[in-house]
């Protein structure tokens, strides 16, 4: 029967990492670091880095948990291996579909802001075309689509390092402006900091992504650990030499106010209309959101499989073998949201549910790892990482909460 088909196993190491980055990219630094700056002011890099840290110690906990289990709708499974609470565990698959398609919504809004440099075209039908052709290459295939999702990341990667390169003389300034981008120990400065981290956090997330092709991927166990952590530093570097960049060459005001950072610092740094880096932004955006899409479909799929969802969204097609009415699902979700929100609300909602999903992650490592500390062939890490990335997630999405009640 076609229910019973499988998933394909045919993504490599090269492949995984580049899908996991191409995820990171796109969902963040060329939509976001104008709206950091709003919040940290000169300070945005080291927003950027305060959120870095954080994501790192969650992602040591993904790489751990997603040898111990390879699986689709992975956060799940791992609650439920950890806390040992279906229904814990059936509320975080749901929110990490949430997450992919708010985050997804938040990239299509990001699109069009970059396509307006361009086309003007209304942001309806820029919304619809988009997520019309996203929805066409999911279903595709999960080859064709990670194929898609490297070529555009190089794209992504170029793009980045163009920006960096324009940006040269600006950053040869750094040793000289080295000491007005270090916060002093203000708290009014450091609110603003924490502000813009918790904003910063969404360009970080993306490798949680990974483990929801787990069961896609060629030697999971190996490869899975090794393409996260490779993905989320590479990002990480890059997401600090940008930051910089923008801060030292655009003012902060301008730099907040501006719908297309990347562009405007292209049009600042060279004098030049910002055309190559203009569509280099429109590919790494709609290359973040192909991955949500792809993301969320696969954690329906799993969840489906394991009896937590209605059985048709485990439906996998004998042709494509993708879930093919779980993708569908997840295209018609991010019209809605795209059509109908802001992109820093939809940014801001997305980092306060993957805090508390990524709290649970670390929470329910600490508890397998006490039960099990170490598994034959699985890298193990300190118990400290996980502890602390609860910590450190918890803080965060507590900080922000006291910031909107008050």
């Amino acid at each position: 029967m076609a229910e019973d088909v499988a998933l394909k196993r045919s993504l490599s190491l090269a492949q995984i990492t580049y899908y996991g980055l191409g995820t990171i990219l796109g969902a963040g630094i060329y939509v976001l670091v104008g709206k950091v700056a709003g919040n940290a002011g000169i300070y945005a890099p080291v927003a950027f880095l305060v959120a870095g840290l954080i994501a790192a110690f969650t992602a040591f906990s993904y790489a751990e948990l997603s040898a111990r289990y390879p699986f689709c709708a992975g956060e799940a499974v791992y609650v439920q291996q950890g806390l040992g609470l279906r229904p814990l565990s059936i509320l975080v698959g749901g929110l990490i579909v949430l997450t992919g398609v708010v985050s997804c919504a938040t990239l299509v809004s990001g699109f069009v802001g970059y396509l307006h440099v361009f086309l003007p075209l209304p942001h309806w039908l820029a919304v619809t075309l988009l997520i019309f052709g996203l929805w066409a290459l999911a279903s595709w295939g999960i080859v064709e689509s990670v194929r898609a999702a490297v070529v555009v990341t190089l794209i992504e990667v170029g793009g980045l390092l163009l920006i960096i390169a324009v940006s040269g003389r600006h950053l040869q300034e750094l040793p000289q402006r080295l000491p007005e981008l270090l916060p002093p120990f203000d708290l009014g400065v450091w609110h603003g900091i924490l502000l813009g981290a918790f904003l910063a956090f969404y360009a970080f997330i993306g490798f949680e992504d990974m483990v929801n092709v787990a069961e896609e991927v060629k030697e999971p166990q190996r490869n899975l650990p090794r393409a996260i952590l490779l993905a989320l530093g590479l990002a990480t570097l890059l997401y600090l030499l940008v930051a910089l960049a923008a801060v030292l060459t655009l003012p902060v005001g301008e730099l907040a106010g501006t719908r297309a950072p990347l562009a405007e610092m292209y049009r600042r740094a060279t004098g030049q209309e910002p055309v190559l880096i203009g569509l280099i932004s429109l590919f790494a955006v709609t290359n973040g959101a192909l991955i949500q899409i792809v993301m969320g479909s696969r954690v329906l799929y799993g969840m489906s499989r394991q009896g937590w969802l209605p059985r048709p969204l485990g439906y996998v097609s004998p042709r494509t073998r993708t879930p093919l009415i779980a993708t569908a699902a997840m295209a018609l979700a991010v019209q809605g949201l795209a059509l109908g929100v802001e992109l820093v609300a939809l940014a801001k909602a997305t980092s306060f549910i993957i805090l508390i999903v990524f709290a649970l992650i670390n929470l329910s490592l600490v508890r397998v790892k006490r039960r099990q500390p170490v598994v034959e062939g699985v890298r193990s890490y300190p118990l400290w990482v996980p502890a602390a990335g609860f910590l450190s997630c918890t803080a965060l999405v507590a900080f922000q909460l006291n910031t909107w009640l008050n």
